[in-house]
């Protein structure tokens, strides 16, 4: 058990690895900590285990010992000396090697509880850091929309100023005003999406669903990607899962074997007798030690045992195999998703670029008296349709980046 703990330990750590944001990564890291400390179904596997673990000590123990006691309740007339009651006992003994059978058995089952408690802290931390990356999305798309509707606000200023002269109509500040009320729409949804996902993540941690949660302001796309090791793939929990119930199943075969052999009964009986002219030995009562063994001579239960654990080794190694099938699908997914995320946020900055030189010579129209506002919506749209993309770009690019540090760290 020391040796796998030794090994798990460094796999949580993944938790902290935010992406060589040292500064950015303090929030979450102390909501992640505060998850794996708090959250239910890590208690929950954690007292699964604890049970497991004292199992161990259930099985350390030999059959309950035999105790028997008769008593004369009418003695007949007879000149033969009578027993007047008898007293044994019986201690029934497992073969060599039995009992140390059982432990390992209980220990083996233990081992793969612990795996469970493991696999669940890292889908906790994997669940926690989406949860945050979804909030600062929301939080960010807020305040674009927020920065658009001030943008629009002062185009308003502009397209009042060219009514009263002339040179634009009612119609123009209508349309300013109604995408404004579109742009505060937007922005009133997300503001009940956060409070839902602020929720989730509050339950995540096992606190008041109310409590506020604070994320960055901003995120930055890292210049270049972690190294991606696949062959660590072969090292997930989920799939060292079955390694352990695979050497459970080779621990109660074992103790299949031991428990097919013969058990030895070791025990002594007394027996207290009457006075009587026919003994002539100064010892009337009797003591006799007393040997047993009990032979499983119809053992196909043992048999059909063994069998059963062969079938379910081959069952677990399939079943290994269709989990691993399954990881490298999900982090060939998470790769490729992560590059798409990045090649989208590169486009986005181009796109917004441009989109903010066309701003600018609109406003340079202006002073020349021919701004077009219908150019002014369509260009306030463009850009924020590409702030917005690039924000989803970023939050994708991390919750991808934290789907391979699941699978692979």
């Amino acid at each position: 058990m020391k040796n796998l703990k030794a090994y798990i330990k460094p796999i949580l750590i993944l938790g902290s690895f935010l992406f060589a944001l040292s500064v950015q990564s303090q929030e979450l890291e102390t909501l992640i900590n505060e998850a794996l400390e708090n959250n239910p179904e890590i208690q929950k596997f954690d007292f699964q285990y604890k049970i497991a673990s004292e199992k161990v000590n259930e099985v350390n123990s030999l059959p309950n010992t035999e105790f028997n006691l008769g008593v004369m309740a009418i003695a007949p007339e007879m000149e033969m000396p009578m027993e007047r009651f008898r007293v044994s006992v019986m201690q029934m003994l497992p073969w060599f090697g039995t009992i140390t059978a059982r432990e390992n058995y209980a220990t083996s089952i233990a081992d793969a509880q612990y795996i469970e408690i493991t696999i669940a802290k890292r889908k906790l931390i994997a669940s926690v850091s989406q949860s945050y990356y979804n909030l600062y999305a929301n939080n960010a798309k807020q305040k674009v929309l927020t920065e658009n509707i001030k943008l629009l606000e002062t185009y308003e200023t502009l397209a009042l100023t060219s009514v009263e002269v002339g040179k634009a109509s009612a119609v123009d500040v209508l349309r300013l005003q109604m995408r404004q009320n579109e742009m505060q729409q937007l922005k009133d949804v997300l503001s009940q999406q956060f409070l839902a996902e602020q929720t989730n993540l509050n339950n995540l941690l096992n606190r008041e669903n109310d409590a506020a949660v604070t994320v960055l302001d901003s995120l930055i796309m890292p210049s270049e990607d972690f190294e991606i090791t696949s062959e660590n793939l072969a090292l997930n929990p989920e799939l060292l899962k079955y390694d352990k119930l695979y050497q459970s199943i080779e621990q109660s075969e074992l103790l299949n074997q031991k428990e097919s052999a013969p058990m030895i009964g070791i025990g002594v009986e007394y027996i207290n007798q009457d006075n009587s002219p026919m003994i002539t030995s100064s010892y009337k009562d009797m003591l006799m030690p007393m040997l047993s063994v009990s032979i499983p001579i119809f053992n196909k239960k043992y048999s059909s045992q063994t069998k059963q654990n062969e079938l379910e080794q081959q069952e677990i190694k399939v079943q290994k195999q269709e989990r691993l099938n399954t990881l490298e699908t999900l982090l060939s997914k998470a790769i490729n998703e992560r590059v798409s995320a990045r090649i989208s946020y590169d486009t986005q900055t181009k796109n917004l670029k441009q989109a903010k030189d066309a701003e600018d010579i609109l406003i340079k129209s202006y002073e020349t008296g021919t701004i077009d506002f219908n150019d002014v919506l369509d260009i306030q749209e463009l850009q924020l349709k590409f702030q917005m993309n690039q924000i989803e770009s970023i939050k994708g690019y991390y919750v991808q980046s934290t789907i391979i540090n699941y699978l692979i760290q």
